[in-house]
């Protein structure tokens, strides 16, 4: 493996704690991903990726870099990458995943704060992950409180552009968005020295409704009832890395893995045994390297074969229209389809618990996980609604509240055992 030391050092990067980091990652990986039988040969490409996450990516947006083009951070689904690549810019991914970067957040915010945004903090004031050394501009979002204090912090390090996001879903609320977008591409713009078109914004929705259509097409391998074609945590994988890699390529990627498992199907070829029960798994995203649940619920009888969050459907399903002529009309459908991703943080939100169910359905699941980072007030308080809507439905659920530790991992373990074997 090529040694990426002299480009960690040239971000300025804390290279004895990075280098702390990357020693454990291989072995997580290890146990996780290459302790599974008959993956697809698709997931080739996934697995170098994870091999190098630090060193792939960041290499080549260091090129790109080197060639004036400009890096943008983001944290949500809700941020369209369209208006960056149309400006001829680049969207990296960076919320945090792992327990490493969570002591160095909790010296700038108290400790009954989410993980995931303890991380992402301590990422980036702990200069351990490169991508956060590289970005050019980060684009926050009104969507949590935890997260709108904590760009506040960062911004103190590193230019911040915050996008507000509405509350409702409204049809003033939607024409909102839409102004917060054609504001967000005035800042990109600004950026990136590149001249917003019609044209250009036309073609950037195309490549990302491609890699929309790709990643549902993965997807819907998954919802056949006999076999399955891959594990929920390959799965996982393949969206994790899909937050920070080049769109086109990870469209042909997906494209290509999609194939397999569609071929995987016609030959009856499954990673689980017949009559493996199967799990939709729903609530707060889980950004990589946090693989902990999906590893727990596939070790202990059971399945995932769909993930209704951030990192699951929310991030391709609907895709933008793209028949609109003008920068006007364009921004409008943005908003359009970005208000249509049903995070706990709008009130009333009634629609996605109908999404819940209807992926229920549609995915032909035995059984429910909710789950919930540690102090994610939306996500935990929106669980009571929608366990009673599934029960009510009479599909089986179970909550679970959990970090980035493994201090519960014994604990989980015990608990979807125990709701793998009542699903009968």
């Amino acid at each position: 493996m090529v040694d990426r030391h002299p480009m960690w050092k040239d971000l300025g990067m804390d290279l004895e704690a990075h280098d702390q980091l990357c020693e454990a990652l291989p072995a997580a990986f290890g146990d996780v991903f290459l302790t599974q039988k008959n993956r697809p040969e698709g997931m080739a490409f996934w697995d170098m990726v994870a091999a190098d996450v630090h060193g792939i990516r960041p290499a080549e947006l260091v090129e790109e870099k080197k060639k004036g083009r400009k890096v943008f951070g983001t944290f949500c689904t809700y941020v369209p990458d369209e208006v960056v690549i149309a400006c001829n810019g680049i969207v990296t991914g960076l919320c945090g995943g792992s327990e490493f970067w969570v002591p160095e957040g909790e010296k700038y915010l108290q400790n009954d704060v989410c993980p995931l945004v303890k991380a992402s903090l301590g990422a980036r004031m702990g200069r351990t992950c490169p991508f956060f050394r590289l970005v050019d501009e980060i684009v926050g979002e009104t969507t949590c409180d935890g997260k709108k204090k904590m760009y506040e912090i960062m911004a103190t390090d590193v230019p911040m552009h915050i996008m507000e996001t509405p509350q409702m879903k409204r049809p003033k609320d939607i024409d909102f968005w839409a102004s917060e977008i054609a504001d967000f591409a005035q800042n990109v713009q600004e950026v990136t020295g590149e001249t917003l078109t019609a044209e250009k914004l036309a073609h950037a929705i195309d490549v990302i409704n491609a890699r929309r259509r790709a990643l549902a097409r993965v997807y819907e391998t998954r919802k056949n009832p006999d076999v399955i074609p891959i594990s929920g945590t390959d799965a996982l994988l393949m969206m994790q890395i899909a937050f920070f890699d080049d769109p086109e390529r990870c469209t042909q990627m997906a494209n290509k893995l999609a194939e397999e498992l569609e071929e995987r199907l016609r030959d009856g070829v499954s990673v689980f045994p017949a009559g493996t029960k199967r799990i939709l798994l729903t609530g707060t995203p889980l950004a990589i390297p946090n693989w902990k649940l999906h590893h727990i619920i596939e070790t202990s009888g059971a399945a995932i074969v769909c993930e209704e969050n951030c990192t699951g459907t929310k991030f391709f399903r609907n895709l933008v229209d793209d028949t609109q002529a003008t920068l006007e009309g364009q921004y409008r459908a943005l908003a359009e389809r970005y208000m249509k991703i049903n995070c706990a943080c709008f009130t009333p939100n009634r629609a996605r618990i109908d999404e819940v169910l209807e992926l229920a359905r549609d995915y032909k699941v035995d059984g429910v996980i909710n789950t919930n980072l540690k102090f994610c007030t939306t996500f935990k308080t929106e669980a009571p609604a929608l366990e009673a809507a599934l029960e009510e439905a009479g599909i089986p659920v179970l909550d679970i509240e959990t970090d980035y530790s493994d201090n519960d991992a014994g604990q989980l373990r015990t608990r979807v055992e125990a709701f793998v074997e009542m699903l009968g």
